[in-house]
């Protein structure tokens, strides 16, 4: 029983950490770029988007098919760094703690 004790009070501390660190996602930005810079997407680290930055120079009609795409890969790009961070926070909270392999936070 005092295994499971032990357990519970671990998994207890996981929760409010899991808890402190959604609200730090809030509040971490990510950035995302493309086209070498010219195109720049912000996000926070849970994925909502804050800002887009388009250098001048794209800023052409005969251009507007290739601002799009630059868009989309800068916002891909700024989405799988606030992924592989969140990865990282949530890997140093559950580290120590007896969890199956392959299972993933939170649930």
């Amino acid at each position: 029983m005092k295994d499971m004790f032990g357990l519970m009070k671990q998994a207890q501390a996981m929760q409010k950490k899991m808890a402190d660190l959604q609200a730090e996602l809030e509040d971490v930005l990510v950035e995302g770029q493309s086209g070498g810079g010219m195109v720049r997407i912000t996000m926070t680290a849970k994925g909502a988007m804050r800002g887009v930055a388009i250098d001048p120079s794209l800023m052409k009609e005969d251009d507007k098919e290739i601002v799009e795409d630059l868009i989309v890969t800068a916002h891909e790009d700024a989405r799988r760094k606030g992924e592989a961070l969140v990865a990282d926070k949530m890997q140093a909270i559950t580290a120590g703690l007896p969890l199956p392999p392959g299972m993933k936070l939170p649930f």
